[in-house]
């Protein structure tokens, strides 16, 4: 059962429910020696108190999609397939240009208006395998824009968070699309790929070889797979990433690191004291 579910969510609401009204029936009901009245009173009185926290934490998790699932939650979910020494770069001596085209194919995010599309990828350079979500604008399919190559922004989340944190929570692609429509803001295509690649750690989107190419994912095999599928431009100076929180200095670090790659980062709320744990 999903996290974010209807179903689930119901559960822990009815739940709810049967823990206040439990007590109310029986309270002065209950039998036995002191001891066990005691002990059954106490756990109804636990048993109300952790649902309510429960049925607090599914609502906010279904508006902000923390955790995407059970394995989020519980740190359990593999992604990393291989982490090989990539090298300075982050390619391991490979030439992405000369890497046979990624072809992908995408279904619709539940909970999620718009055009927002989501796929699997399994990243050949960095070794790790998750969803990423994809956000054409407005002028994709305008016969007009038929030749266009489009900028792309690359959107990380925090962590704990999910690419859908960005499109359920944020709702950043219902805040552009209007603008786009106007003219207020040049279409541009936005992709946001999971960040949670070692459970609920935070990879500091670094390549630790051994552990997880996580610099790699982002920059490398995430960008391939958008150039490879959309008419999207390659070139650095049509890319910037932006991340909140967590992602907000994996933005400022990749941007930092990877001129040849991003020309532009955004960081809402992060944290780049280099003194800082």
């Amino acid at each position: 059962m999903s996290l974010t579910g209807t179903p689930f969510f119901a559960t822990v609401i009815a739940l709810t429910v049967i823990a206040v009204v439990l007590p109310l029936a029986v309270w002065s009901k209950v039998r036995g020696p002191a001891a066990v009245r005691a002990a059954v009173r106490v756990l109804m009185v636990v048993f109300a108190q952790v649902t309510a926290v429960a049925v607090v934490f599914v609502a906010v998790n279904r508006a902000e999609h923390f955790y995407a699932s059970w394995s989020d939650l519980l740190g359990t979910g593999k992604y990393v397939t291989a982490a090989p020494d990539l090298g300075p770069d982050g390619l391991g001596g490979k030439k992405v240009e000369e890497a046979p085209k990624v072809r992908q194919q995408f279904q619709p995010v539940d909970g999620v208006g718009g055009r927002v599309r989501k796929t699997e990828l399994d990243g050949k350079i960095s070794g790790v395998k998750g969803d990423v979500m994809v956000w054409l604008p407005p002028q994709y399919d305008d016969p007009a824009y038929k030749d266009k190559k489009f900028p792309v922004v690359e959107l990380i989340p925090g962590i704990p968070g999910t690419g859908k944190s960005w499109f359920q929570g944020l709702k950043v692609h219902e805040v552009l699309e209007p603008l786009m429509k106007s003219g207020k803001v040049q279409p541009f295509i936005l992709v946001s790929p999971r960040a949670m690649l070692l459970g609920n750690g935070d990879t500091g989107c670094a390549n630790l070889p051994g552990k997880v190419n996580a610099d790699s994912w982002f920059s490398v095999d995430v960008r391939k797979m958008v150039v490879d599928n959309f008419r999207a431009s390659d070139e650095a100076r049509t890319w910037g990433v932006a991340g909140y929180s967590a992602g907000a200095y994996c933005a400022a670090k990749l941007a930092i690191a990877h001129p040849d790659r991003y020309s532009a980062a955004v960081s809402l709320s992060g944290y780049n004291d280099p003194g800082q744990e």
